[in-house]
């Protein structure tokens, strides 16, 4: 054996030695190939949720400027959210049993019927028109005025 051949063969496994830890500092390191994959990721998950949020914030800032500019949706509000009514119009709110045949009646748990009734102005609730059966009796209803609560609950 010669010395140049032994030398030789020290340097090519020093050079194998170097080359596969070069290596696993790419694949395995920081900034390596794994490293940036698992970036990529979590910037496109957050992109997608920011897109979401962009989407949230269009519809927010869309209603801002129409409560901030439009009568109406602020009429709107005050009416569905806080119960309010005009000065020349009459609320009418029913209680009492479902009617049979409606459509709470058939729900296992009962629920009073509340249709409302503006003079006016159109209704906001729903009408629907269910003929009750004769077996019922008749419910009185007094009409709020403006400056009377209007009660938030059943009795």
């Amino acid at each position: 054996m010669t010395p140049t051949s032994s030398l030789g063969r020290l340097l090519l496994w020093l050079a194998a030695g170097v080359f596969l830890v070069l290596q696993f500092k790419l694949w395995f390191g920081e900034g390596g190939i794994v490293d940036v994959h698992r970036i990529k990721q979590s910037v496109a998950v957050q992109q997608a949720e920011n897109l979401i949020l962009r989407q949230r914030n269009a519809v927010l800032e869309a209603e801002v400027n129409d409560l901030k500019n439009g009568q109406a949706a602020i009429e709107e509000r005050a009416r569905l959210d806080l119960g309010m009514i005009k000065d020349d119009e009459t609320f009418y709110l029913v209680t009492g049993k479902a009617l049979a045949g409606s459509i709470t009646a058939d729900n296992a748990t009962p629920k009073p019927a509340t249709p409302a009734h503006v003079s006016g102005q159109k209704a906001l609730a729903t009408k629907a028109v269910v003929t009750p059966p004769s077996d019922l009796k008749p419910v009185t209803v007094a009409p709020l005025t403006p400056s009377s609560p209007i009660p938030s609950g059943q009795p």
